[in-house]
């Protein structure tokens, strides 16, 4: 089996990587703020360029063109390396943030927010390898709490830091601060990173890039806009899933004939990768199971202010990046199955208390129970992901991770339309009252489904092979 240690291109001096992770720590900072600073945002934008009916996709765009271009940049990095493709992600990020502040309407805004999602697209998937290429194993649980700490900050200060600039400035702005942030982690990058890829002739899987496009985006809107923007049984409806069916057929079949295939078929016949894969699927549900309703079942249901029900679910993202740093000494003595194991029973175990006790709505409960289940996804997530990357060498580390992101990414997207199909259906039944009975209940039956994606993310880590190091994946 490749071992961690095998790879096609060497990296700079130990003495630089603090400037590397500074950099892929800022690069991380951009798109996980731009992912809530919108959000308290939206009055502000709503009433300066219009649309109100079209700003959902503010959201739904970047989301959708951010998932479809993971696995292109996750495969251009093992083919071209990694620091040419982050530069690109991060200077299309750079253009488009300028473009969103010049938008003169809502729909060049949402277009201008696709296009950023292209950037982040790259920028994702790329700084979670560069991670694995410079740290050790030993090293990488620590090195991803931190940036799981830059997640669960952008947590609390992006929705803060998006009013702020909503009241006393401009909605613009919100886009514009990301400038000087993209000039300085380019800058850290081109200066402190050092990669050296073996030169060799490449064919690039075109065809596949394009059928995966239209698979994914197909399909994701099929997701994300139905029962929304349509209704399920609609000839849209319909439409997006047959065309996503067809695309995604094609596309099978030509990866299994790709000299150098966009996503490596094969590589899910392999125990590590099919479970550790499915995990991420299952970790994206459950984290956009917490994150998008719980703050509006505290809302609406006992008027819980906006501010401390975003605090209550902020325990969420403090949990995680506090398990995820001490994950390393947990898997080097116990393993990487061992380690996930825990984390996933705590997991399910706070999704069990967030469903058993949503009948009385609480912010200090939905945060204690919330941290539960982040501490129990540190222990989850970062080693899966680290036992992935570990099974394999240089090139094949930017796939293996990417497909690992690109499944969280699509369990949010799936998660987020099942739940809200579950809740908008509840409150169907229920004469579309949005009483306290009626949120409660449909909340509840929202968190249980959350608990059951719980427990088949603990049969997913089950499925993992056992091993004690990355050695004997």
């Amino acid at each position: 089996m490749t071992s961690d240690n095998s790879r096609g291109a060497t990296v700079g001096l130990r003495s630089e990587r603090g400037p590397i992770l500074l950099a892929l720590m800022l690069s991380t900072g951009l798109i996980a703020i731009d992912t809530t600073i919108l959000a308290t945002a939206v009055p502000s934008i709503v009433g300066e360029l219009g649309s109100f009916d079209q700003f959902p996709w503010l959201f739904s765009v970047y989301l959708l063109t951010q998932a479809v271009s993971v696995p292109i940049y996750s495969r251009l990095a093992d083919t071209v390396g990694r620091k040419p493709i982050i530069l690109v992600g991060i200077a299309v990020f750079l253009i488009s943030s300028v473009l969103c502040a010049a938008a003169w309407n809502m729909t060049a805004l949402i277009a201008f927010r696709a296009l950023q999602g292209l950037g982040a697209g790259a920028i994702a998937p790329v700084s979670v390898t560069i991670i694995g290429d410079i740290y050790s194993v030993e090293e990488r649980a620590k090195v991803q709490g931190y940036i799981a700490g830059v997640w669960a900050t952008a947590a609390v200060l992006g929705p803060t830091a998006g009013g702020l600039f909503a009241q006393f400035a401009s909605w613009r702005w919100i886009f514009l601060v990301n400038v000087p942030l993209c000039v300085a982690a380019g800058w850290m990058l081109l200066r402190a990173h050092r990669e050296t890829v073996e030169r060799r002739e490449h064919h690039i899987d075109y065809a596949g890039a394009v059928t995966l496009t239209v698979a994914l985006t197909a399909l994701m809107l099929a997701v994300l806009e139905g029962g929304n923007a349509w209704a399920w049984r609609s000839v849209p409806s319909v439409a997006m899933f047959a065309v996503g069916a067809v695309a995604l057929a094609g596309f099978v079949l030509i990866e299994r004939r790709a000299a150098e295939p966009i996503i490596d078929l094969d590589l899910l016949r392999r125990p590590i990768i099919l479970s550790t894969t499915c995990v991420g699927f299952g970790v994206g549900a459950m984290l956009i199971g917490v994150t998008s309703f719980a703050p509006t079942y505290l809302e609406n249901s006992i008027g819980t202010a906006p501010l401390v029900s975003g605090l209550a679910v902020a325990a969420f993202t403090i949990g995680w990046p506090l398990a995820a740093s001490n994950a390393g000494r947990l898997y080097l003595k116990y393993g990487f199955r061992t380690t996930a194991i825990v984390g996933s029973g705590i997991a399910t175990a706070g999704a069990v208390a967030l469903a058993v006790t949503a009948a009385w709505p609480s912010p200090f409960t939905v945060a204690a129970v919330t941290f539960v289940m982040g501490f129990g996804l540190g222990w989850t997530a970062v080693p899966t992901l680290i036992a992935a990357q570990s099974s394999v060498g240089w090139e094949q580390r930017g796939v293996v991770t990417g497909g690992n992101i690109f499944a969280r990414t699509a369990g949010s997207a799936v998660g987020v339309a099942v739940l809200g199909a579950i809740a908008t259906g509840i409150i169907a039944a229920g004469a579309g009252e949005h009483d306290f009975d009626t949120i409660v209940s449909a909340t509840t039956w929202v968190f249980a489904s959350v608990a059951v994606a719980a427990a088949l993310t603990v049969a997913a880590v089950l499925a993992m092979p056992r091993t004690r190091s990355d050695q004997n994946i």
